[in-house]
């Protein structure tokens, strides 16, 4: 034991050449740059020394990293492991630089940036069930969101950020919806989900019979429609069944819009009553047949 630690510490106690790995570490102002990708740590270098300082060195023991300043958003993503060598020299404590072994080391910085956008509900998302409709604004709150982050990811953030409900909706509520984006771990917003106010009313299903008025009409001939009228169906909320003026529905068939290959006309809505719903005429084409008056 005893000749084994005299070897051991005239062997530490050597010079010697050889390659490893030392910690690099990126100083950059935090508040105005933000790394894309995860930084490197490391680079693969040749250096000579006492046995004693390379075991340390090993070990990571009070090892300082080679320091690579950052001030401004850089022009290449990229820099040379020989122009790291003056840091490097002032970080080896004990120890001689040959050469560096790693060729070169890349980053990806971009500016950090702040910005707002608004919150709405997405306008192609079915809000209600069928016999349901909403009734006045939808409220969202809060209205809007602040997103930070690299400017090439907050700035590919739809203005405004559209939010879809979990599920249609048929009586009022007020549902939480959680504010999803794409790269969360860079990318942070100030509140995490928005609550959506929606006033949800039922909805009664009516139809009626309506003669529609020609316009457009051939001088000196006569029209011959089949069917003669028109069925008008449309929604209309349960508070409103008992004042609705029904009377006011109107609907004309434009004779300069003839099919001469089918002889049809299309009907036109052209009035409905307030607060008439969806509203649509059927048959979709009359047929319209035309006579020449004796």
């Amino acid at each position: 034991m005893a000749a084994s630690t005299f070897w051991l510490l005239n062997a530490l106690n050597k010079s010697y050449s050889t390659q490893t790995t030392y910690p690099i570490r990126f100083l950059y102002p935090e508040s105005r740059l933000v790394p894309v990708k995860p930084l490197p740590e490391e680079i693969v270098i040749n250096v000579t020394g006492k046995g004693w300082k390379l075991l340390r060195k090993s070990l990571k023991v009070d090892v300082k990293p080679a320091d690579i300043p950052v001030q401004s958003l850089p022009r290449n993503k990229y820099v040379l492991g020989s122009s790291l060598r003056p840091a490097l020299v002032n970080s080896l404590d004990g120890l001689v630089l040959n050469f560096v072994v790693t060729d070169t080391i890349y980053f990806d910085f971009d500016e950090r940036i702040r910005r707002r956008v608004g919150l709405s509900l997405d306008p192609k998302q079915k809000i209600t069930e069928d016999r349901f409709s909403v009734v006045g604004p939808v409220n969202i709150e809060p209205d809007s969101i602040t997103f930070v982050g690299p400017s090439t990811m907050v700035n590919s953030i739809p203005d405004p950020f559209l939010l879809r409900l979990p599920a249609t909706l048929s009586a009022p509520a007020k549902v939480e919806v959680p504010i999803n984006f794409d790269n969360k771990p860079l990318v942070k917003a100030n509140t995490a989900q928005a609550v959506i106010s929606v006033n949800v009313k039922g909805l009664v299903q009516e139809e009626r019979q309506i003669i529609p008025e020609i316009v457009n009409a051939p001088v000196g001939r006569t029209l011959t429609l089949r069917p003669s009228f028109v069925m008008v169906r449309y929604q209309l909320l349960e508070d409103s069944v008992a004042i609705m003026n029904r009377d006011t529905f109107r609907a004309v068939l434009d004779f300069s819009k003839y099919n001469p290959r089918d002889s049809t006309l299309v009907p036109e809505l052209i009035q409905k009553p307030t607060g008439a719903r969806r509203a649509r005429l059927y048959p979709e084409r009359v047929k319209a047949v035309v006579e020449v008056e004796r």
